[in-house]
């Protein structure tokens, strides 16, 4: 890594360049994609992202849990280097290539338990979702698909349509994909009942929601995200999701964990899931399995993936060689590094920090999350639970302005979540906390 690990602010920002740049997006890109910070990007690795105005901004967002092993990466670049030069594309449909089985072999060996599997290799998280759901209503004949309050997985139309937000993911872009059905999230801040009632409550209403607005016979698949993402990190209690997938067995539905932001190293087990000791029917994998390349997976038991026929997955792109290399190189990157045991020293150096912030502020209700996949919560004040997105929004600027890139989440716009790669030195993490802090102190005295 040829990047000095240090923030540096040469200018404003964004900077001049960047300025300049924005006004060409805007002259040349659809309204519809919007920028959070356009500060553009030339060069990154580690916790740093260098923009075209010479600054070194810290980064607290990997490319919303994308680059998780880093930017540009030693072994993924090696690894895209070489393929890249002996092929770029040949379709595996058409004619196929080892890096596409290396790379199912590993989903294989990674994800959680020990039954025969397979896998699918697409280009995006929302793609897996949507061919899962389509493997799910193979293997069982049957149509319906449960879903969570505040979930999130994609943006395609049946996507969309499990997604909960409307806006800014829904709203005008109907309708949707039928047969989807919603259950309350156990959100244990916001439980009704209270946090110690959570997990028995929140399974009783998802167990209530199937049986009388669906009818258990008829459900394909439950959805659920073991953390969810952007609706806000939100960690549901112990025992609640194994009691969701010891329903799902006892009733024949598919379970499918969408993994797509805790997967791979985020929560400090290779899968979110390894936590709680379920072994989910059918996993969906993209964001930080290729090093920042697009690859996206479905992986899950033999017998439930065979049961589409021959044609009936796939894709022009989907495991593109290139791809498959940024994969083996990422992958072998959190093995040799230890990705797992760095996701969890930075959930206590950020908790730590966090915990002590969350004592002088009011606003910020809870701490939460696990491994590099933490989050604060910010609401009107101590005892108060209105959400708070003005503060969030505001702080969020200000963090911007000082060469911090932060990214907020939640249903209600009022959640700070954080996803640093999991190379960034300490001393770059414990500076942009000291830059949280400053933020706070700004705009909440």
């Amino acid at each position: 890594m040829d990047i000095v690990q240090e923030r540096r602010l040469l200018t404003e920002i964004p900077g001049p360049r960047s300025r300049e740049l924005q006004r060409r997006k805007l002259a040349s890109v659809s309204a519809g994609v919007g920028v959070g910070l356009p500060a553009y990007i030339t060069r990154a690795g580690g916790g740093v992202l260098v923009d075209v105005d010479g600054n070194q901004l810290i980064d607290f967002g990997s490319g919303i849990a994308v680059t998780t092993v880093g930017n540009a990466a030693p072994r993924v670049v090696e690894r895209v280097q070489r393929q890249a030069a002996e092929l770029t594309h040949t379709c595996f449909m058409v004619t196929p290539y080892e890096g596409y089985l290396e790379v199912c072999e590993a989903l294989a060996e990674l994800t959680p338990g020990d039954h025969a599997k397979r896998s699918a290799l697409f280009n995006s998280g929302a793609e897996a979702v949507e061919n899962a759901v389509k493997i799910a209503r193979a293997a069982t004949g049957r149509q319906a698909v449960v879903a969570f309050e505040h979930g999130y997985h994609g943006r395609t139309n049946l996507t969309m349509a499990l997604t909960a937000k409307s806006m800014p993911y829904k709203a005008g872009f109907g309708p949707f994909s039928p047969e989807i059905y919603r259950a309350p999230m156990a959100y244990p801040l916001r439980w009704p009942g209270g946090a110690q009632a959570c997990a028995e409550e929140a399974f009783e209403a998802f167990a209530g929601t199937v049986r009388t607005q669906v009818g258990a016979d008829r459900v394909a698949a439950v959805v659920v995200e073991p953390i969810q993402g952007e609706g806000g990190f939100i960690v549901p209690p112990a025992g609640w999701l194994r009691r969701v997938a010891d329903f799902c067995r006892e009733h024949g539905i598919v379970l499918i964990a969408d993994e797509i932001q805790t997967g791979f190293c985020r929560t400090g087990d290779w899968f979110a899931c390894d936590h709680d000791g379920v072994v989910p029917d059918l996993i969906t994998t993209a964001k930080g399995m290729a090093g920042g390349l697009p690859l996206a997976a479905v992986t899950g038991r033999a017998e439930i993936m065979d049961a589409v026929h021959a044609g009936g997955l796939g894709g022009t792109y989907g495991g593109n060689p290139v791809a498959c290399a940024a994969a083996l190189g990422a992958i072998e990157t959190m093995r040799t590094e230890n990705l797992c045991a760095r996701a969890r020293e930075i959930e206590t150096l950020f908790r730590h920090r966090l915990e002590k912030l969350r004592h002088r502020y009011g606003a910020i209700a809870e701490i939460r999350g696990r491994g590099a996949m933490l989050a604060m919560e910010l609401t009107a004040g101590a005892g108060d639970l209105t959400p708070n997105p003005g503060a969030t929004a505001a702080i969020n600027a200000s963090c911007h302005r000082q060469g911090l890139v932060t990214l907020t989440a939640g249903t209600f716009g009022n959640v700070f979540r954080f996803l640093p790669p999991l190379t960034a030195p300490d001393h770059l993490l414990q500076e942009g906390l000291d830059l949280i802090e400053q933020a706070f102190q700004e705009h909440l005295g």
